[in-house]
């Protein structure tokens, strides 16, 4: 078996950019979420829990938007191409009665993909894999799956897209996503940065200088 000598301290994330407003959330669940499966870049749909999610979350940030007195046509909607991600924008901005397909889309904003390892939980990895699953526990933001990318990858893929970022903006996207975005924004430490949690039933705003949760 290989020596997996753990990764040094990794230090802090640069911050990039503070934008005036930006709203992020991750996609609702899918039956791989609830499986554990690594679901990366395949595109995977909403189960009727993710759907509900979805629904909730437009809820939220319509009552939000209401109470901090911020017009919805002001702002700039993103979502990542994929399915799970155009679905939870749709089912979110109907939600807040809002034209349904009135936004954009943004490659860059695709969930980190896990290459040949899409579809399986590490479960069923661990009897072929055992020596890249340690690997990647000793150093989970530097580890690249095969044919995939780590989170150190992922997070200068969203760094350029965060720069690109000029207006106030509510972003669809997913869990590895946002744990850069976050990252990125606070100054986080590298080493935390892959195990923060990002639950699918809530709005995160940032705003002046620190997330608020809804």
């Amino acid at each position: 078996m290989t020596k997996v000598i753990p990764a040094p301290g990794l230090g802090l994330m640069p911050k990039l950019h503070d934008p005036e407003l930006l709203i992020f959330v991750r996609h609702g669940e899918t039956d791989w979420n609830f499986e554990g499966r690594m679901q990366g870049q395949k595109d995977i749909p909403l189960n009727a829990t993710g759907q509900a999610q979805a629904t909730e979350n437009g809820q939220r940030l319509k009552a939000y938007l209401a109470q901090e007195g911020i017009d919805p046509a002001t702002l700039d909607f993103v979502s990542s191409p994929l399915t799970r991600t155009r679905s939870t924008m749709e089912l979110l901005r109907g939600a807040m009665n809002l034209n349904a397909s009135a936004y954009r889309l943004d490659d860059q904003l695709k969930e980190i993909t896990f290459g040949a390892w899409e579809g399986f939980t590490l479960e069923e990895l661990a009897e072929e894999e055992q020596d890249l699953i340690l690997q990647r526990r000793a150093d989970k933001w530097g580890f690249v799956p095969p044919g995939g990318e780590s989170y150190e990858m992922l997070a200068d893929r969203i760094g350029v897209w965060l720069k690109t970022v000029d207006r106030p903006s509510v972003v669809v996207s997913h869990g590895g996503v946002f744990r850069v975005l976050r990252g990125h924004l606070e100054g986080r430490e590298k080493v935390a940065v892959p195990k923060l949690d990002v639950p699918q039933d809530k709005v995160f705003v940032w705003r002046k200088g620190c997330f608020e949760v809804v």
